[in-house]
């Protein structure tokens, strides 16, 4: 066995990315700090082929050079948007026939093994601030919460890892 050259992996250019289509999610990110976390999230929504990424409230915006040392150009081929208002951006989505899940450890929160997306449904993942999670304001206007099963003492993944998880899982079960 050996490693795959770069050449050998068949990746997309930006062009053919942005030509590409995309699963049916978007990613809506409500409060995140870290630029670090920001360039994150690209790079995943890169990796499964998000519509976008919203960017909310006081989440950095890219150009920046701490969201592009995480994101690895992913901020150049993922569509994105910047928006104030998480609320807002939620009521929109539902109006477009969105299903909005919130990732969040919640009261009647369904783990994410239990979770079936519905087949042809365009889906949003809102993934909330590092320290106080999503807005109890956005919780209530989603259409419930996913909760990723942890068994240790910290019961928290940095947020750019919860999208990895959650993200993988959405497009696995789309694929089979």
């Amino acid at each position: 066995m050996r490693k795959l050259g770069i050449e050998e992996i068949n990746r997309l250019t930006v062009e053919e990315f942005k030509g590409s289509e995309k699963f049916p999610f978007v990613i809506v990110l409500d409060n995140i700090r870290s630029l670090n976390n920001v360039g994150s999230f690209f790079r995943t929504a890169d990796a499964f082929r998000a519509k976008k990424i919203i960017l909310c409230g006081y989440t950095p915006c890219p150009p920046h050079r701490e969201i592009t040392r995480s994101a690895l150009g992913a901020e150049l081929s993922v569509d994105w948007q910047s928006d104030v208002d998480t609320i807002e951006v939620v009521r929109e989505l539902k109006a477009e026939g969105f299903k909005v899940w919130c990732v969040e450890q919640a009261e009647g929160s369904i783990y994410l093994q239990n979770f079936n997306p519905e087949p042809g449904m365009p889906h949003a993942f809102v993934f909330g601030n590092e320290v106080e999670g999503v807005q109890d304001e956005v919780i209530e206007l989603s259409d419930g919460c996913l909760e990723i099963p942890q068994f240790g003492t910290k019961h928290s993944f940095n947020v750019s890892v919860s999208a990895g998880i959650v993200l993988w899982d959405f497009v696995k079960k789309g694929l089979t």
